[in-house]
């Protein structure tokens, strides 16, 4: 697996808010962590829960600055900068950890402090 650019459609998917594009990096039976949040199982309640986030913002851009591969473990950290629905915007650091299944994520955990994104 091309770490770099599995890690860059996956962004792409999820930058471009589209849930279906996004879901299609997940095993069936996936479970999903977003900072502090309970984790979601399941790809349909992934996709659930990840369009519902996406109407919640305007937008988000992820810069990556490193991924690589371990066995059956992709990491990526960077930035992500969430616009909000006022346009105002808040950037901060990721980790994310994917553990494998093949070429799909069975496990997607995400290490943001996005506790200030809906604060004005």
């Amino acid at each position: 697996m091309n770490d770099s650019k599995w890690v860059n459609r996956l962004f792409a998917a999820i930058d471009g808010k589209d849930a279906d594009a996004f879901v299609v990096f997940l095993t069936e039976d996936a479970v999903f962590r977003f900072g502090n949040a309970a984790p979601v199982s399941g790809k349909a309640a992934i996709r659930e829960a990840v369009a519902g986030f996406f109407t919640s913002i305007r937008a988000l851009r992820h810069e990556v600055t490193d991924a690589w591969t371990l066995p059956d473990v992709v990491v990526a950290i960077g930035q992500v900068t969430y616009t909000r629905l006022d346009g105002s915007s808040l950037s901060v650091p990721f980790a994310d950890v994917f553990k494998m299944r093949g070429e799909l994520a069975r496990e997607y955990l995400i290490y943001v402090d996005a506790s200030r994104l809906y604060t004005p």
